[in-house]
């Protein structure tokens, strides 16, 4: 059960940006069997590999940031107050997508739809309205939004 915050909500924007520099792999354990979620089952002690964690998260370098998240209006989408944000320049920002979009200059997380030429910026979280893009008003997109990094 989830306890009440007594923080007072806010809507998802984001608290930092930082660039990836990627530096020498560091390859952890990949073991062959998967984690049952359901009823336990007998451990394989067999290792399939090594898995680099920037080889998986880190498709394009040059076009990736990271940015942590200040808010709470996508907590629908399974992204909360402080994660950090794989984004990706170089993804098309297709209808449904995570954005990170630049609206009226400042800085906000949402999912992206479009219905024929209008654009709406959603939130994931039903205290916070869906924003229809207008003619007047400003709004870039900065990337895609393809991995989501929290703590449990």
């Amino acid at each position: 059960m989830k306890t009440p915050s007594t923080t007072p909500q806010t809507d998802a924007t984001i608290g930092a940006i930082h660039g990836f520099a990627p530096k020498a792999g560091l390859p952890l354990p990949l073991f062959l069997c998967r984690v049952s979620a359901g009823f336990p089952s007998p451990a394989d002690d067999h290792l399939d590999k090594h898995l680099d964690l920037n080889e998986m998260l880190i498709k394009h370098p040059a076009a990736t940031f990271l940015v942590r998240v200040a808010g709470d209006s996508m907590t629908g989408a399974g992204i909360n107050h402080d994660d950090i944000l794989v984004v990706d320049r170089s993804v098309e920002p297709a209808n449904g997508k995570v954005v990170i979009a630049v609206l009226n200059g400042e800085l906000t997380v949402k999912r992206l739809f479009r219905n024929g030429e209008s654009f709406c910026l959603a939130a994931a979280n039903p205290a916070y309205p869906d924003r229809l893009l207008t003619d007047g008003e400003s709004c870039e997109i900065w990337g895609v939004a393809t991995f989501v990094i929290h703590s449990l």
